[in-house]
């Protein structure tokens, strides 16, 4: 799945729900731009992540958008230049 957001940091208390989502989907994923994050996370993880998020936005002046992927990364990903994922079930090597 993807997560995508966009805090409005002029409202009062932005930047603190901007840090707090960030921190939340960092725990949850991986950050592949500074706003959008991958994750691979079951059914059950997912809802208490959801409920986490929701918690935080405030729906008068943030977008927070949630895209179920289906099928392997792989196959739905291209991706142009600097590339952040990592496979985490693969080998790691660096």
């Amino acid at each position: 799945m993807l997560v995508a957001y966009d805090v409005n940091t002029v409202s009062e208390n932005g930047s603190k729900r901007l840090y707090n989502l960030s921190k939340v989907c960092v725990q949850n994923g991986q950050r592949v731009q500074y706003s959008l994050f991958e994750c691979q996370i079951t059914e059950t993880q997912f809802e208490k992540f959801r409920a986490r998020l929701l918690k935080i936005v405030d729906q008068e002046h943030d977008s927070l958008r949630i895209y179920h992927l289906r099928g392997k990364r792989e196959e739905f990903v291209e991706t142009y230049g600097i590339e952040r994922y990592i496979n985490l079930e693969g080998p790691l090597i660096f």
